[in-house]
């Protein structure tokens, strides 16, 4: 009766996936594990007293089963997550059993149940190799504060940096060049205003829009600016005036020179006073003399 239950497992799942076979690893490793499961909900029912299942029923077994399951993988790693760890443990998985409402105590003498059916080993599968990530140049290790466990460095061309300035040129040649056509483009612009401003004359007279020039003023006093000094002229009075007072500045501000002259004896006990000569400015010095007796 087990072997016929089990049997109707396997050709149920050997029936759902005959018609998708697959050369991809990570397909059969999945296949291999969903079989093996409904060997698991074939043995139970066997055990059940049950001497037949439909396929609807076996894989609505097998996907309750295997829910639960994940449920409890899912379950077991926030609780060891929220303790710090990053491998579940036996007190994890005790936990989310009690949270899931399932005795524990009863575990024990349900595994040496007499009744139960031993299930040979399914076939070795090798788990599907998740491929490597392109890597360039080799990652850097960890220093020693950091913990193994933590994820590696990123690879070093992530590392590299192009800064997003550009270096200022210095070459003379190309640095008359721009201020050239930043200069006829100021020109142009500043022509355009005023044409468009101002009153302008047209080159033809059917169409006044093309090629506007900009009329011409008049002087009301066109002898005017031939008596009126040139710029030039005009710069070089005012640093001559201003040159001008500079120096009158400096000669008023300068102090008095006072020289001392020795005093000498002319007999008798009488003395010739002190003599001095007073610098001013624009002349020579005046001779102050002072006798007493």
């Amino acid at each position: 009766m087990a072997d016929a239950a089990a049997t109707a497992g396997a050709a149920g799942s050997g029936t759902r996936s005959g018609s998708k076979q697959s050369t991809n690893p990570a397909d059969n490793y999945h296949l291999a594990r969903r079989r093996t499961l409904q060997v698991v909900v074939s043995s139970l029912l066997t055990e059940a007293g049950f001497e037949s299942a439909e396929k609807a029923s076996v894989e609505t077994l097998t996907e309750m089963l295997q829910s639960y399951i994940s449920e409890i993988g899912r379950s077991a790693k926030s609780y060891c997550e929220h303790t710090a760890r990053t491998q579940p443990t036996l007190s994890d998985i005790v936990v989310t059993l009690v949270e899931m409402g399932f005795n524990v105590d009863t575990l024990p003498a349900y595994a040496k149940r007499s009744q139960r059916m031993v299930i040979t080993a399914p076939p070795v599968t090798n788990q599907p190799v998740t491929p490597k990530a392109l890597t360039a140049g080799q990652n850097r290790p960890h220093p020693p504060h950091i913990p193994s466990h933590f994820p590696e460095f990123p690879d070093p061309h992530t590392y590299i940096k192009t800064p997003t300035y550009r270096e200022p040129v210095s070459d003379y040649q190309v640095l008359r060049e721009k201020a050239a056509s930043q200069r006829r483009d100021v020109e142009r612009a500043l022509t355009r205003f005023m044409a468009k401003t101002g009153e302008t004359q047209s080159l033809f007279k059917d169409d006044v829009s093309t090629f506007p020039l900009i009329a011409a003023r008049p002087f009301t006093i066109p002898y005017l600016t031939a008596l009126l000094p040139s710029e030039l002229e005009m710069q070089q009075m005012e640093e001559t005036d201003s040159s001008e007072q500079d120096e009158q500045t400096d000669t008023e501000n300068l102090p008095l020179h006072i020289s001392p002259v020795r005093r000498q004896g002319t007999g008798h006990g009488c003395e010739e006073g002190t003599a001095g000569k007073v610098a001013r400015p624009g002349g020579q010095g005046k001779k102050v003399s002072e006798k007493g007796e």
